[in-house]
């Protein structure tokens, strides 16, 4: 019993030297590491990339009645991006004006359960997203609703409403 007390506190004294050591080490050089942390951050294409999955996912839920998945693939949509609030601080408030003015039309239609709504809207977005592109100089990223969603492991017909979403 003595002997793994002896090793718990060798142990725990090692732990609090490379703790205090590491905090030490990270006061001389802290901003280094914060530029490691911020180049190791996704900037646009990687969150963009999620986005535009999502945006596909949500089509195709709404199409089957999974009001709920639409909903979620939404919200965790625009959640994606918070990434670039830190690492495209200028670019960022383009995409939280987007989602929070042009793409409102579809969160609303997806609360409404209303298929024709959506569709009409999803399509304005779809045109939305390609403006933007082409006025940032990406014109060569051009959106096109897929033919099916890019997730395959997911069920898009299961019946269910917008508001089931967890907050």
């Amino acid at each position: 019993m003595l002997k793994k007390s002896v090793q718990v506190l060798a142990v725990t004294c090692l732990i609090v030297t490379g703790s205090s050591l590491s905090v030490s080490a990270a006061g001389e050089d802290t901003q280094g590491q914060i530029d490691g942390i911020m180049s190791a951050l996704p900037k646009f294409a990687v969150p963009m990339r999620e986005v535009g999955d999502r945006f596909q996912n949500m089509f195709y839920a709404a199409e089957g009645g999974n009001w709920a998945l639409a909903s979620y693939m939404s919200k965790y949509m625009d959640n994606a991006m918070n990434p670039a609030k830190i690492t495209k601080p200028k670019e960022y408030p383009d995409w939280a004006t987007f989602y929070k003015e042009e793409f409102a039309p579809v969160n609303n239609a997806i609360a409404a359960q209303d298929m024709a709504t959506f569709t009409k809207e999803y399509t304005a977005v779809i045109a939305s997203c390609n403006d933007c592109h082409a006025g940032m100089g990406y014109g060569f990223i051009k959106v096109v609703k897929l033919t099916s969603p890019p997730d395959q492991g997911i069920e898009y017909k299961l019946a269910s409403k917008a508001v089931d979403v967890p907050k």
